[in-house]
């Protein structure tokens, strides 16, 4: 059996890590992997293939940043003669990124099953292209792995019963195979002089927020008016932002440690040891979640309405005060259940797909 793999954004090369391990005990399945290049900063890709000891890709598109017509058109063109050639028995695709649009919709077009990690989720707004993303990869799927029984809900809303199987969240066989690892390695604290709980760490990339001056500077404000050490790992595309609206003074205040991206060991690190995260990434209200640490959500909404309804999660959305109240109002909680499953994901997906 031959499975093609679809990966091009730092998420993916997490969750795919794991699959590809448990594929490699398989002597019978082929993984043929394609990185489309979506993420082609070297903290961003390369080192995560390093750290993780993912094979290396058979094929790298190296699509790079480009309008979300451009970037996924790139990648179905290519992707359908890579198929094409290949002639896969299942195209596997993560999350939600155009590179997980343009491998399900090529396989589509081919008529070649499609299994998707991560499945079911909904943050009901259209306007995310992450959102139009999961819709139509959920609808193109032959296999629909959800992270969480309110994902198979979600799946059952639209009518999509079929080939749904809750198996847990692949991000938590990562963290927990990993962290220890990390940990050991990693000497992130002592770079940045940081001590356990002694610190936050902020993350904002989303095109809700560094598309949209009055958002983005609203949310640097309100880290600028924290007392407590702000880590802000930058992304390329933010930092790129904060240039072009000239906000560049907002973060130079004190109590903010502004950072390049990090690999994963070092942010797996980082968050695992701080005292609170704020952020706009689905992936790290997850993490965060997974190591016990309370998050708040620069988001008017959230995929991931477990950790809300758990208390380990905040929306916030963009404002300033609310921010700064959250921050106040956090607390790690009494409770904390069992949302995504035990860590066995990748086995349960693999014992599927061999069924």
């Amino acid at each position: 059996m031959k499975i093609l793999t679809v990966v091009g954004a730092r998420p993916q090369f997490i969750k795919s890590s794991m699959l590809s391990k448990a594929i490699q005990k398989n002597p019978k399945i082929q993984e043929i992997i394609v990185h489309t290049g979506q993420h082609y900063d070297d903290n961003m890709s390369n080192v995560f293939f390093e750290q993780l000891h993912l094979p290396k890709p058979d094929y790298y598109l190296g699509v790079g940043s480009d309008s979300h017509g451009k970037q996924t058109a790139h990648m179905l063109m290519e992707l359908e003669s890579i198929m094409n050639s290949v002639t896969p028995n299942i195209v596997l695709v993560y999350g939600d990124t155009n590179s997980t649009l343009a491998g399900s919709m090529a396989a589509a077009k081919l008529h070649i099953p499609i299994a998707h990690v991560e499945s079911g989720l909904r943050s009901y707004n259209k306007k995310m292209p992450e959102e139009i993303n999961r819709v139509i990869t959920d609808h193109l799927s032959h296999w629909l792995f959800c992270p969480s029984q309110s994902a198979a809900e979600n799946l059952k809303k639209e009518g999509i019963t079929e080939g749904v199987h809750v198996t847990g969240d692949i991000m938590y066989d990562s963290v927990l195979y990993f962290k220890d690892l990390a940990l050991k390695q990693s000497s992130i604290l002592q770079d940045l002089t940081l001590f356990n709980k002694s610190y936050y760490l902020a993350t904002i990339h989303r095109a809700e927020n560094t598309d949209q001056p009055d958002r983005l500077e609203s949310i640097l404000q309100a880290l600028g008016q924290l007392k407590t050490t702000v880590v802000l790992p930058l992304h390329p595309r933010t930092k790129s932002k904060i240039e072009q609206f000239n906000l560049n003074h907002l973060i130079a205040s004190s109590n903010m440690k502004v950072i390049d991206p990090l690999n994963y060991f070092d942010m797996l690190t980082i968050a695992s040891q701080t005292e609170l995260i704020l952020t706009d990434s689905g992936g790290l209200q997850k993490e965060a979640y997974m190591l016990q640490v309370p998050c708040l959500t620069l988001r008017d909404e959230t995929e991931w309405i477990e950790t809300l309804d758990a208390g380990w999660n905040q929306l916030v959305g963009a404002d300033s005060k609310k921010i700064v109240e959250g921050v106040a109002a956090s607390h790690i909680p009494q409770e904390y259940p069992a949302l995504f499953g035990t860590g066995n994901t990748a086995h349960e997906i693999m014992e599927i797909l061999i069924k």
